[in-house]
């Protein structure tokens, strides 16, 4: 079995930090961010010292026992912390999850819960490809999009032990190449062959037959399947609907929200055009919306689902108490 990196190694709670691995210098260096009140641990998920929607509400979930063994004002904590990033749903769950019982046991309780989640979803993800299979993915979908083991990414591991995968194509995820870097650098970690790939040559290597499933995580998705990911991801599902190439979303039920109809309703996170250009005009939106009906499957620790998704997706996780 390939041995990854250890939840705590991600994200963990101290006496007087949470403690993340910072993302922003992967793969070139290992270090760890020292977040002392809610409004560091605020700024790093902001800045995307940490990121992928599972991994924020968990480091969320730690500011805020953080907070309260401070003595930090609780509802200042929760608003600073709720609003650092807006399209991943799974930071208010997770804030929400904590706000009656802010404890240290309470934030890593929810932390084991996620990670037990990737692993069951992994494994019914897995069963979707055949032996040999060539799998493109997209931005980070691994332990460090969500605090240990990964959704799509931990898909993809968990079919690679089982033989099912040969391959992986890893979409560099433009502007801040969280494929190219992340992704690439725990795949190598993993030991599964891979190879990083500019997002404009997807639909090309479809097209030559080289890519057999697509895999991608999700920050929101809509009562209706319709799913919010990393930018990209939409122009990704077209491609793979024109050539006859399954996607698959695979993400925790923390990351359903069914109080959202449709797509339409999900906010679009608009980050700092500089991350595009430093000289001319640009704009920066971090997400897309991929409608439902390019979607071949959603998969969560509950099982796979298909479309009507108003009709099979399950009843979002609550309290883990």
């Amino acid at each position: 079995m390939t041995q990854g990196l250890a939840p705590e190694r991600i994200v963990r709670l101290e006496r007087d930090a949470v403690v993340l691995l910072d993302q922003r210098r992967l793969p070139d260096e290992e270090l760890e961010l020292r977040c002392r009140t809610s409004a560091e641990v605020a700024e790093a998920i902001r800045e995307l010292a940490i990121r992928g929607a599972p991994a924020i509400g968990v480091a969320a979930a730690y500011g805020l026992a953080l907070a309260a063994a401070r003595g930090e004002d609780l509802d200042t904590a929760y608003d600073v912390l709720v609003s650092s990033r807006p399209t991943a749903v799974n930071l208010r769950w997770a804030l929400d999850e904590l706000r009656a019982e802010p404890t240290a046991e309470r934030a890593l309780a929810l932390h084991e819960a996620e990670v037990e989640r990737c692993r069951r979803m992994a494994r019914h993800a897995a069963g979707l490809l055949r032996p040999g299979s060539s799998v493109y993915t997209h931005c980070n979908t691994g332990a460090l999009a969500t605090g240990g083991y990964g959704s799509a990414l931990g898909a993809i591991r968990a079919a690679w032990e089982d033989g099912l995968v040969a391959h992986v194509w890893a979409g560099e995820t433009r502007p801040l190449l969280q494929g190219g870097r992340l992704t690439a650098w725990e795949l190598e970690q993993l030991g599964i062959p891979f190879s990083v790939i500019a997002d404009s040559a997807a639909a090309s290597l479809m097209a030559a037959g080289e890519v057999d499933a697509v895999l991608t995580g999700a920050d929101r998705i809509a009562a209706n399947g319709d799913t919010a990911n990393k930018v990209g991801t939409y122009a990704l599902a077209v491609a793979a609907a024109h050539h006859g190439v399954p996607l698959y979303v695979v993400a925790p039920t923390s990351s359903l929200d069914p109080d959202t109809p449709t797509g339409a309703g999900i906010p679009i996170e608009e980050r700092d055009p500089g991350e595009i250009s430093s000289r001319f005009p640009a704009r920066n939106p971090a997400f897309d919306v991929t409608p439902a009906e390019l979607v071949a499957a959603i998969v969560t620790e509950e099982g796979l689902h298909r479309a009507p998704y108003t009709a099979s997706l399950p009843v979002p996780v609550r309290s883990t108490r």
